[in-house]
């Protein structure tokens, strides 16, 4: 596919219009890349300067993004929002994919065995890392829900110890409002007057 120069129109104080620069067919701009997915134009230039992302650039330096850049950008914010990893995990985690797109692409190009062979055992190596990489990712998740089940059980033994201790009918002085303390945690001080 040949790589067309954007066509640019220029307003009457002789700038570039933002609006008025066309992109190659099938690529688009960042600010409709943020609107589309949610993002904003500085998140993504963000991950871009990160090294998750590398998009095509205009001849007028224009960053351009095509389908396989948006969905990497959607792999990228599923894998943080909705599973917490970080930048750092991110990064690995997209390289894992690169490579495996590298060794299929190299795999169908060549028919020789032994290179086969050593593709798919670099890619059994590389799976196992993204295994240790995921797995501990489930690990900390698994210690992070089961510090909060304890946390949970401890108030719920507070409060039920609460329950137990039911607060008398008339508590003495309760005709006195001046007797009975406003804030509760100034009950268990005597009042020094």
């Amino acid at each position: 596919m040949p790589v067309h120069a954007p066509l640019r129109r220029t307003t009457s104080s002789g700038r570039a219009s933002r609006a008025a620069v066309h992109t190659e067919p099938g690529r688009r701009r960042i600010h409709e890349i943020a609107a589309e997915l949610g993002l904003t134009t500085r998140a993504i230039r963000y991950y871009e300067q990160c090294g998750l992302l590398c998009p095509a650039r205009s001849d007028g330096s224009y960053r351009l993004y095509d389908a396989a850049d948006v969905e990497r950008l959607r792999a990228i914010v599923a894998l943080r929002d909705d599973a917490g990893f970080s930048l750092a995990d991110i990064r690995e985690l997209l390289s894992y994919e690169d490579a495996a797109s590298q060794d299929r692409a190299a795999f169908l190009a060549t028919a020789d065995v032994d290179a086969r062979r050593r593709l798919v055992r670099d890619a059994i190596g590389r799976e196992e890392r993204h295994l240790v990489l995921l797995r501990g990712k489930v690990e900390r998740l698994a210690a992070m829900i089961e510090a909060a089940e304890t946390r949970r059980a401890r108030l719920a033994a507070k409060l039920s110890d609460l329950a137990d201790r039911a607060l008398p009918a008339d508590p003495v002085g309760a005709a006195d409002p001046a007797a009975v303390p406003a804030d509760p945690a100034d009950a268990a001080e005597p009042a020094h007057r």
